[in-house]
């Protein structure tokens, strides 16, 4: 295979920063909070900057959906090797309730007007936890999908690719055009060095708006209300078998 490879960033609150509900309950508190990529995205675009060096495809273009803050997501894309950004601005309240579907159908619609031969995203993001952005792009571009990939290798017009599953590894080769989804195990991403940093700055980042692609952005969705995971009771110390016996009698768990 030799051709473009789209590739899904999204921008996400940092792993490492604690999660807090606004006040009134209708969703996570984002203003003034520390943002950083999806780290599965990460994993797709080393994936596709891999499969370039390997001179296996020709372009990787980083694509990412939401308000100006997105393109600092696509600079660390362009950073680790990806060639040219495309910014799909959403803001507002169109952001606030943007899900997988309207992301699939924008990645769909660049697909065809990228003439892409092949899209990776990371297999899920860490907000929302959807893992399901993947699945429909595929289903509206009618292509194949290897999704949770712990290994992708191309052979020819094919792609093998090794898939995380439940019950161990499940190994499976597709057809070209595709959609894959990178699981964990895929690969280990690149720190992104200062003069690639530097270079990113001069690469080019297409804006473009969903209406351009013919995509309504319309959610089927309403969050009713957000809330705070329940505190966890503090536990005790038993000192035999019996006094554990009692205790779980005591609660009614026995």
């Amino acid at each position: 295979m030799s051709g473009r490879v789209l590739v899904g960033v999204k921008r996400v609150i940092d792993y490492a920063v604690k999660i807090r509900v606004k006040p009134d309950n209708s969703g996570i508190v984002t203003d003034g909070v520390k943002h950083s990529m999806n780290p599965f995205c990460e994993i797709a675009v080393e994936e596709a900057v891999k499969m370039k060096e390997k001179k296996l495809i020709k372009e990787v273009v980083a694509v990412s959906c939401g308000p100006q803050q997105s393109q600092e997501t696509i600079r660390t894309a362009l950073a680790m090797g990806a060639d040219r950004g495309i910014h799909v601005e959403v803001s507002g309240k169109d952001y606030e309730t943007l899900g997988p579907l309207q992301v699939s159908k924008i990645m769909a619609a660049l697909a065809k007007k990228e003439d892409a031969q092949l899209i990776i995203l990371g297999k899920q993001a860490i907000d929302d936890d959807c893992n399901q952005t993947g699945q429909m792009t595929a289903a509206l571009l009618d292509w194949p999908q290897g999704t949770f990939a712990s290994e992708v290798s191309l052979e020819g017009d094919k792609i093998k690719v090794v898939r995380e599953i439940d019950g161990g590894l499940e190994t499976i080769k597709i057809n070209t055009p595709a959609v894959l989804t990178a699981d964990l195990r895929l690969n280990t991403p690149r720190y992104a060095t200062l003069p690639n940093i530097m270079k990113a700055k001069k690469k080019k980042i297409a804006n473009v708006k969903p209406a351009d692609l013919g995509v309504d952005l319309t959610s089927r969705l309403e969050v009713l209300r957000v809330d705070e995971p329940p505190q966890r009771q503090a536990g005790m110390k038993v000192e035999t078998v019996e006094d554990l016996v009692g205790k779980l009698k005591e609660s009614g768990k026995v």
